[in-house]
């Protein structure tokens, strides 16, 4: 049985590195050609001289951030598609961003991280990431389906359900988020369902406590960590537990200075930034918002590709709650909507491995009444679950009591 998903992850280093660096020129003109986002962003620059990533790093960066304005100014997709692209279907993400897919095999290429993860031809695989609207369910049912396995679209939730076709159908993997996963486990348990024929599990969406992953080792499942975006597919992918994140062989990934082009040294904490050679949707020093470093030297698993330490924090206070984002700018939304609300910040933390989010609201609350002020703090709660599609707890607190630093979202959640 081969030990890699394709032989591309034990290649030379350095030969790989100049395979990807030779792409640029022939790449970057097509996207020039192609799109018309590119078109104007790159108009000043010569393909052809892009040669290195001393190079590339001299090229403007799109931002995650920037989506919802330039789709809003070239809808759907912000000119970022190619004029003969290949889109089978759109799906919008929170924001809203929209998002493309191509139905081809493996699109995403997160093939070779369910191989790393155990996964072969024949398993069946419970997939636990949602399939309605956003991309996570049939980004991860293609990397399964890559590898031969026969995908269960389970989505969230429904958890009786889910543990009926465990019983029934005894699948040998999970994938989808670490925090649901634990909730089968402990419903099943407390139920005396029986889990036992999940073995193995990918997880994604949200960060994996080292002592959930205790847990889960426990109860006899092996679980490994991918990074993938909506935008870009498998970014990077664990092959060891918590060994770092092997990064995919066919992106360029740099760690670039918060704010700036430049990327800064190995080991130096800065934004994910991807260059994609994907044909329908290129993507040319895309910044993610997620904050990681390089982590030093190949993994002992044989994957000579570089590595990054996984998840550090965001560069923007974009945040993804339950493996969903929350921007920003939803939370003004919740706050226009009010006269009198004067701030907000929305607080994440977690308890019990699942995210909670909760919203401060500032308001002059002279002459409420409490009642008033539970009425008004539900009706905020179903505002905020109405734009970000996630439900969390409203407190109205008087006006001066939030601290005056710019903040909107304070991701509160420790990072393990």
């Amino acid at each position: 049985m081969n030990s890699y998903f394709h032989e591309k992850e034990c290649q030379n280093s350095e030969q790989r590195e100049q395979s990807l660096v030779a792409r640029l020129a022939s790449f970057i003109s097509y996207a020039t050609q192609e799109c018309d986002y590119y078109q104007q962003s790159l108009k000043h620059i010569d393909a052809d001289k892009i040669t290195s990533r001393a190079l590339l790093a001299q090229l403007p960066i799109t931002r995650k951030s920037d989506l919802m304005t330039l789709q809003n100014n070239n809808f759907p997709l912000g000119g970022l598609n190619t004029q003969k692209a290949n889109i089978n279907r759109i799906f919008q993400s929170p924001g809203p961003i929209y998002d493309p897919e191509n139905t081809s095999e493996d699109w995403w290429r997160v093939g070779q991280a369910f191989y790393a993860a155990g996964f072969r031809k024949g398993d069946i695989v419970q997939n636990c990431l949602s399939y309605h609207l956003t991309p996570g369910g049939f980004i991860l049912d293609s990397g399964a389906r890559a590898c031969g396995c026969t995908v269960i679209p389970a989505g969230p939730g429904q958890t009786e359900q889910q543990l009926d076709l465990i019983e029934h159908l005894k699948p040998q993997g999970y994938c989808g988020t670490p925090s649901f996963l634990k909730i089968l486990l402990d419903k099943g348990k407390e139920d005396k369902r029986d889990t036992s024929s999940i073995t193995k599990a990918l997880v994604t969406g949200e960060a994996l406590p080292e002592t959930l992953r205790t847990d889960f080792n426990k109860a006899g499942i092996k679980v490994l960590q991918a990074y993938a975006t909506a935008d870009i597919g498998l970014i990077g992918y664990e092959s060891i537990a918590g060994d770092g994140f092997i990064i995919n062989d066919d992106i360029i990934v740099e760690i670039v200075r918060p704010g700036s082009l430049e990327p800064v040294s190995d080991g130096e904490v800065g934004e994910v930034v991807v260059t994609s050679f994907n044909l329908d949707y290129p993507l040319i020093r895309f910044a993610t918002g997620d904050l990681s470093a390089v982590k030093s030297g190949p993994s002992a698993c044989g994957r000579t590709n570089m590595r990054i330490k996984g998840w550090l924090g965001r560069a923007d206070q974009t945040t993804k709650v339950k493996g969903m984002f929350v921007h920003p700018e939803q939370i003004e939304k919740v706050r226009l909507k009010y006269d009198n609300i004067a701030k907000v910040r929305l607080s994440i933390s977690k308890e019990n491995h699942n995210d909670k989010m909760h919203l401060q609201c500032e308001m002059d609350l002279n002459g409420f009444t409490n009642i008033e002020i539970e009425l008004t703090s539900t009706d905020i709660a179903s505002m905020l679950r109405q734009v970000t599609k996630l439900s969390g707890t409203v407190e109205l607190v008087p006006i001066g009591s939030l601290a005056n630093d710019g903040k909107v979202i304070d991701d509160l959640r420790p990072i393990n």
